[in-house]
């Protein structure tokens, strides 16, 4: 199983599990772990296709990797963002 300090892989490979530093409400309920998916190669081309500025469009992506809204990944701190960006390179590394 890979493993950083913050951000585990799943035993399958399948999922990243990210541990927040501070929890993130989403519609109204704390959330103190994320989990992001495997991205697929269709959510890369549909990222390449989305319009906006570099750091907006990644927004996007990590979002839809979550299951979340760019709104709930704007709202967290920049230290939480880092470890949403550290699990999705454990998917392309």
């Amino acid at each position: 199983m890979a493993k950083t300090s913050n951000v585990k892989m799943s035993a399958d490979g399948s999922a990243a599990d990210i541990t927040l530093t501070k929890p993130l409400n989403i519609d109204g309920t704390n959330v103190g772990a994320l989990r992001m998916r495997e991205p697929t190669v269709d959510d890369q081309l549909v990222h390449d296709l989305t319009n906006g500025s570099d750091a907006a469009r990644e927004v996007e992506f990590m979002a839809k990797l979550c299951g979340l809204a760019p709104s709930n990944l704007r709202a967290m701190g920049l230290r939480d963002y880092r470890r949403v960006q550290e699990a999705f390179q454990l998917f392309i590394d």
